[in-house]
């Protein structure tokens, strides 16, 4: 059976610091967006890993900058091919930026061949092959660093679509392998932090796992002694024990940089296990009450200063199922004072 990429070290010597996403999605809309490609990020979200697409309708042959420095900011890159990614320049361009930084700061990458022969991607033949050609008529200066990228990507080990029962085994598969290397990461990254183990045994504690009522706990104290570290430790440990789970991170940036909005979505989606969620920006939140309060759910909503900010993600706590299991940071104690937490 197939899996992701192997590589000792999610990240080399050379890991880019300015890392913002768990996960890139490389993918021609035409072919996967409104199937594989939205089922594929409707469950990485689920999973509350932090997964960048672009939901912007591409216009022209120029990557633009935007993506360029999303792949840059990624962790691991996953490249949808379908039968008509080498149709594209936009999508060849990714490419070329994915194995760079692939080179460049050890990203892992990972290849899914959606509908589509693995062979023929790596040699460039077949129907994906046709498309190839026919781009490359316009672009013949392009073709030949293009066909190296192609079969450097096909030679990764990666996903055949054609090998799977259905699309839902293949995502699962998909998500099982991003999750072991996001939980790799996160252990190699704060195995030696000091001071974690401690706290993260005595949130666990605090938070009642058998209690059957919905439990707000907060996290307190000055920037940078470690809130959201030990947040999203536990986070990582207890999040599968839940039908819905997300890690909102910086609500007090978002807020700030006018994000609040996309982090709402993004939420939702997660919560909801539905993609479309991203596609209605002014959807209503009283609208997705009655499918929220059904939803046993763990959130964390990071670096808070206000309460309306979690009012204006998800208006009421009280409104999950019971058992569900709400975290709070925050500088600032009189925040989980009016939002009434459980614990701090």
């Amino acid at each position: 059976m197939a899996s992701s990429s192997s590589s000792s070290h999610p990240h080399g010597s050379l890991t880019n610091p300015e890392v913002k996403y768990d996960v890139f999605l490389s993918f021609r809309g035409e072919d996967t967006r409104e199937n594989f490609t939205s089922h594929l990020y409707s469950a990485l979200s689920r999973e509350s890993i932090e997964t960048f697409i672009d939901n912007d309708l591409r216009r022209g042959d120029e990557i633009s900058q935007s993506l360029l420095d999303a792949i840059e900011a990624s962790s691991i890159s996953i490249i949808v091919f379908s039968e008509r990614y080498a149709s594209s320049r936009w999508c060849l361009d990714e490419l070329l930026k994915i194995l760079e930084c692939k080179k460049e700061y050890a990203q892992i990458v990972i290849p899914a061949c959606y509908r589509v022969d693995p062979s023929h991607v790596r040699k460039q033949t077949g129907n994906f092959g046709d498309s190839f050609l026919k781009l490359g008529e316009r672009f013949p200066d392009k073709m030949q660093s293009w066909r190296n990228a192609l079969t450097e990507a096909a030679d990764l080990s990666g996903f055949d679509s054609r090998v799977y029962r259905t699309e839902s085994a293949l995502i699962e598969e998909i998500v099982n392998a991003i999750l072991k290397r996001v939980d790799d990461t996160f252990q190699s990254e704060n195995e030696d932090l000091v001071g974690v183990r401690l706290p993260m045994k005595e949130i666990e504690s605090l938070l009642r796992t058998g209690s059957t009522n919905v439990y707000k706990l907060g996290i307190w104290g000055i920037g940078g002694i470690g809130k959201t570290t030990i947040a999203g430790a536990i986070f990582s440990k207890i999040s599968r024990h839940f039908a819905g789970s997300f890690f909102a991170r910086n609500v007090r940036e978002a807020e700030e940089t006018g994000r609040l909005g996309d982090l709402r979505q993004q939420l939702l989606s997660a919560l909801l296990n539905d993609g479309n969620v991203m596609n209605f920006p002014n959807i209503d939140l009283n609208f997705q009450s009655k499918k929220l309060t059904r939803k046993q759910v763990l959130i964390v909503f990071d670096d808070v200063n206000h309460p309306r900010q979690i009012k204006d993600l998800v208006g009421r706590l009280d409104l999950f199922a019971s058992g569900s299991r709400i975290i709070i940071t925050t500088r600032d104690r009189q925040v989980l004072a009016n939002c009434e937490v459980d614990e701090v």
